[in-house]
C-alpha cells in the first residue's frame, strides 16, 4: 500500500513538472529571432575591406523595445561606428526578449 501511494505521488509530481516546463518560450528561439533582425539591420553595407572584420556587440533592450548598444568590441573604428549607427535605438519586433538583459551578438563583415 505504501509503495502504491509513493508511485502515485511521484507520477503526479512528474506530470506537473513536465507541464509547467513547457509553458516558457525557448531562449534559443528568441535569441535567433533577435539575431535575424540584427542581421537585416546590418545588411546592405558599403564596406570595402581586404580582410574579414569581426565585432562583439553588447546591447540591451529598453522598455520601448529598442536596442541600446552598450559596447562594440572591435579593432576597426569604422565598423564600430557603423554598428552603433545602424543598431542604436532601433525597434525590434519580439515579445520573448527580456527587457534590461544584456545580450552579446557576434558580427562579421566578410571581404
Amino acid at each position: 500500500m505504501r509503495k502504491i501511494s509513493l508511485v502515485v505521488v511521484a507520477a503526479a509530481m512528474f506530470a506537473v513538472g513536465s507541464v509547467s516546463a513547457n509553458n516558457n518560450p525557448t531562449p534559443s528561439s528568441s535569441k535567433s529571432e533577435l539575431a535575424s533582425q540584427i542581421h537585416k539591420m546590418l545588411k546592405n553595407n558599403k564596406f570595402i575591406v581586404d580582410d574579414d572584420l569581426t565585432a562583439d556587440v553588447r546591447f540591451m533592450i529598453n522598455g520601448d523595445g529598442e536596442i541600446v548598444v552598450i559596447s562594440v568590441e572591435t579593432t576597426n573604428e569604422q565598423l564600430e561606428g557603423f554598428v552603433k549607427g545602424r543598431l542604436n535605438y532601433k525597434k525590434v519586433d519580439t515579445e520573448s526578449v527580456v527587457e534590461g538583459k544584456t545580450y552579446i551578438v557576434p558580427v562579421r563583415i566578410t571581404a
